[in-house]
């Protein structure tokens, strides 16, 4: 069990013909891209626009398939918690949107570019508490914010291109080899580049969304807990390299690391 992140669906052909007839523009472009909060250098090829107009209408899609709670109380918490992590984010540009979807067998929750946020009932008995819950929402939000939707994008995008200059280069040998060459470089690319990767977004997302739920007034030190709650829940995982997410110890150790870091954004009294 885990809380999820997004990756939006795209147009290879599109990005891919900026990404070929705009390299000089694309080398500025990554010079200035770095994540709020943590300075890390981004590789982004979609705008911020784009991004939030694949979250509304995946939001749109998600939402029309999923069956809307009517708990008045459990609605009231899941608002009141996701308003103030979205004031603590500081995007008043972003259409923010929460619903609260009624899946009791589902534990987690995810935030789309944009702003639009989801909750399942099904991950409410584990957070337990408010501050449990804006653990939650300050990680999913965290996402958006930092824009990792995107990035992944963009990363994608880099390994079809790597995989179709390949093809490319081998279109003399036997469909086979190159069929094998093909899969191997797959599946390298995919727990070499594209796991870690992942973990390295979950981590930074886990970071950032500490910083929000602290600034909107809640408990940090309620994460070691929450993600304490969810190892049990979800029991045994796969090996951490062979995860899109960061073990619960090793979650659990960096919570700990950050923990004097938030006492700066604390809300003044």
């Amino acid at each position: 069990m885990k809380v999820s992140s997004w990756m939006p669906a795209f147009d290879v052909r599109l990005v891919c013909r900026r990404l070929l007839g705009s390299l000089v523009g694309l080398a500025v472009f990554l010079a200035c891209a770095s994540a709020p909060y943590t300075g890390r250098k981004q590789l982004l090829l979609i705008s911020e626009a784009e991004e939030s107009q694949m979250g509304k209408i995946a939001y749109e899609e998600g939402l029309a398939e999923a069956r809307l709670s009517n708990n008045a109380d459990e609605i009231a918490l899941v608002r009141r918690v996701a308003d103030r992590i979205a004031a603590a984010a500081d995007r008043p540009d972003y259409d923010w949107e929460v619903r609260l979807i009624e899946d009791d067998k589902t534990a987690n929750a995810y935030a789309l570019p944009g702003g639009k946020v989801a909750v399942y009932s099904g991950i409410l008995p584990i957070t337990r508490t408010e501050d449990g819950l804006a653990v939650v929402l300050g990680h999913e939000v965290a996402h958006a914010i930092l824009r990792h939707g995107g990035e992944r994008v963009s990363q994608g995008v880099l390994v079809q291109l790597g995989a179709a200059a390949m093809a490319a280069g081998m279109r003399d040998r036997d469909p086979k080899v190159v069929n094998g060459w093909l899969n191997a470089y797959g599946v390298a690319t995919g727990v070499a580049v594209m796991l870690p990767f992942s973990r390295d977004q979950e981590s930074e997302a886990d970071h950032v969304g500490l910083i929000f739920m602290t600034k909107a007034g809640y408990e940090p030190k309620e994460a070691i807990a929450f993600w304490e709650r969810m190892e049990t829940a979800g029991g045994d995982g796969p090996p951490e390299f062979l995860s899109t997410h960061p073990s619960h110890e090793t979650r659990i150790a960096n919570i700990r690391k950050w923990l004097p870091e938030m006492e700066r954004y604390r809300p003044k009294r």
